[in-house]
């Protein structure tokens, strides 16, 4: 009896941080959970966020006469919050942005906008007129940012902006913005029409005569039942690295036999050929995002 008990209240104490563990991970998935901080970081400040009318930048920022130009920019009724992290010192901002475009990605959200660099603007101008974060007045050329949104099963929108930046002393900051967009309130790039698109499955590939795809059982089982859906278009477009001593032309022929490749792959799996649509861009098209690099087909599904 004795040796019953403990037993029995160390299960019930497994059980329960089982059952606890999941849920918040279950809860960090859902769209109006604030995603989940990167691990090497630590909240420096929490400020809500509710206006009717916060400005939300889709390009490139400049400053012209004081004032704050953007070729597309929206000022929305949204209420959420931000989060200032200040990131450790034995890792970095990009493995920061990884993390975050993990989450998002595992949420379904889409990338409205993204820059690195001198191509987002200057970085005074972020910190200081957008985000309201002196702290984040760093270097031009050490800056990336990005905006996702997603419509959740209830058709309530989410905006997702994450801003890292390195300071001049080399500290490290992450300025991250969650908020919920009102109804009615347009929001560029986020729509109805743009909920038809699903992807990219990023799918990296290898060889020459015969290739080797790698892509998990979940994403071609994704992309399989997708395309069953009336109407439906599965678009492959095949990206390659440019080699040291390669010519831009047999990059793009790489490109080009990988995707057919894949096609084929994916018409024995009961995909038909009519229901594709093939896209060769080998090396022409860069692309910031650390997750899309390299040789690879990019699979998305385009529904009615």
């Amino acid at each position: 009896m004795s040796n019953t008990l403990p037993k029995l209240f160390v299960l019930s104490f497994m059980t329960s941080v089982l059952l606890s563990t999941a849920s918040a991970v279950a809860s960090a998935a859902l769209p109006e959970s604030a995603p989940e901080p990167f691990a090497q970081s630590t909240l420096e400040e929490t400020a809500p966020i509710e206006s009717s009318g916060h400005l939300v930048l889709f390009s490139p920022v400049r400053e012209v006469n004081n004032e704050i130009r953007s070729e597309t920019m929206a000022r929305l009724p949204v209420s959420g919050e931000g989060r200032l992290y200040q990131i450790s010192r034995d890792a970095n901002r990009r493995e920061a942005l990884e993390h975050y475009l993990g989450l998002l990605r595992d949420r379904g959200a889409q990338i409205l906008f993204e820059c690195s660099g001198i191509r987002c603007g200057r970085s005074n101008v972020w910190a200081n007129q957008i985000f309201h974060q002196p702290v984040l007045y760093g270097r031009d050329g050490t800056q990336d940012y990005l905006v996702a949104g997603v419509v959740a099963d209830d058709g309530s929108r989410w905006l997702t902006s994450v801003y890292t930046v390195t300071r001049g002393n080399l500290r490290e900051y992450v300025w991250v913005e969650h908020m919920k967009v009102a109804a009615g309130a347009s929001v560029p790039g986020l729509g109805s029409v743009n909920n038809r698109i699903v992807g990219p499955v990023v799918v990296p590939w290898q060889g020459g005569v015969t290739y080797r795809f790698n892509w998990q059982a979940t994403d071609r089982r994704k992309v399989g039942d997708l395309a069953r859906i009336e109407g439906a278009k599965v678009i492959l477009v095949g990206y390659s690295a440019l080699g040291e001593n390669e010519s831009f032309i047999r990059a793009m022929e790489r490109a080009r036999k990988a995707a057919e490749s894949l096609s084929e792959v994916l018409a024995k799996t009961g995909v038909s050929r009519q229901q594709q649509e093939l896209v060769i861009v080998g090396p022409s098209v860069v692309v910031s995002d650390p997750t899309r690099q390299g040789d690879r087909v990019e699979v998305m599904v385009v529904t009615q």
